[in-house]
Parts: C-alpha cells; sequence; structure tokens
C-alpha cells in the first residue's frame, strides 16, 4: 500500500500537527509495553508530545530545548534484542517517531514528517503480518509462506490507517492555525479510544 503523501504543500505548523496527531495514536502502544515490561517512562514521552501540542498554539509561545528533550528520549528507546514479545517493536516505532519530529521541528527539515507517516504505517503492516500469520498457526494451516502485501492492504486495521493519514491530511491543509484546529484533531484521536493498531486506550 505504502502512504506517500504530499507533504510539500503543508507549512511548517501543519507538518507538525499532522504528525503529533498520528503520535497521540502511537503513544498508547508504548504506554502498554512501559506496563508490561518495565521499561521505559511513559510520563516523560507523554510530556514531551504535550508539550509539542503547546508549541503548536502561537498564544503559549512555548520553547523548547530539543537537544535535552532529545538526551531525554534516547534512554526511552527499547531495544528490540532485549525483549522477547512484540510490544516492543510499536513502543520502538511510537519512541522513534517523537524522535523524528523532536529533530525535524529543530532543524525545520522535511524528511522527519515523511519518517512519522512511514513508522505508523510500518507499526500497523507488522502488527497485522503477525496477527494472520497467528491465525493460520491457530488453525494448523501452512505459514511458512508469506502472506501477501495485498492480504496485508485489505487487512481492516491497514485500511484505517490509510483513511486516518489521508482524511487527516486532507484536514490540516486547509483548516486554521489556531487552538481551535488542535483541539479538533486531538477530539478525533481521543474519541476513537484505540491505538493505531485498535488497542484500546486506558
Amino acid at each position: 500500500m505504502s502512504i506517500h503523501l504530499p507533504f510539500a504543500k503543508l507549512s511548517q505548523w501543519q507538518k507538525i500537527a499532522f504528525s503529533a496527531t498520528l503520535i497521540e495514536r502511537m503513544l498508547p502502544n508504548y504506554k502498554i509495553f512501559a506496563e508490561n515490561s518495565g521499561f521505559g517512562n511513559f510520563k516523560l514521552i507523554r510530556n514531551q508530545l504535550d508539550l509539542i501540542w503547546q508549541r503548536l498554539d502561537k498564544s503559549q509561545k512555548v520553547k523548547i530545548n530539543y537537544d535535552a528533550q532529545l538526551l531525554k528520549l534516547e534512554e526511552q528507546i527499547p531495544d528490540p534484542q532485549a525483549f522477547d514479545f512484540f510490544g516492543v517493536y510499536p513502543a520502538l516505532d511510537a519512541s522513534m517517531a517523537i524522535m523524528s519530529l523532536l529533530q525535524a521541528m529543530q532543524d525545520n527539515e522535511g524528511d522527519g514528517f515523511d519518517n512519522i507517516s512511514r513508522l505508523s504505517e510500518n507499526s500497523v503492516n507488522f502488527y497485522v503480518e503477525l496477527c494472520l500469520t497467528q491465525a493460520l498457526d491457530e488453525q494448523n494451516l501452512d505459514s511458512a509462506e508469506d502472506i501477501s502485501q495485498k492480504v496485508i492492504d485489505e487487512h481492516p486495521l491497514m485500511e484505517w490507517e490509510k483513511a486516518t493519514q489521508n482524511e487527516l491530511f486532507d484536514f490540516i491543509k486547509s483548516a486554521p492555525e489556531n487552538k481551535i484546529t488542535i483541539k479538533e484533531i486531538k477530539n478525533v484521536v481521543t474519541e476513537q479510544g484505540l491505538s493505531n493498531l485498535g488497542l484500546e486506550v486506558t
């Protein structure tokens, strides 16, 4: 499927808002991992994303010490080799996404925003592939052969991810850069009550 959005058409503010919304959908995956593994300071990462939202609210005039925040974040990134369960991968994607956003904001550089879109998509892709493989195993069917990308793309979670990113992009590109827009896009995520993997937000 591979989502390719024309980020060049967005302002810096719009790119940050789009990225922060995707990370809002990824962050619950990190929380679940942290609670089950005992690794990672979810509150610190939550605070970093809140700081980015505050930065988007131009009336608050919030400044971010990017070097300090990136240094703190590095310690919260899990090593997949150190854990033997799937949850480490979406947690890694979530922490790398917020790192990409902080770096993109610091450097005013576009590739970081593309990377966040891909990280969210890849998280869902990997999760769907795992679920499909497990379903075959439970039915004692041969799962040795690779599950086709077409089957993964047609899974409801992948279709939801694609639709969410496209709808969010279309909304943000024509929305005013103000607190009302921030509230509206955050409410969309809150009202869904689910992470990008379809896991319930607690």
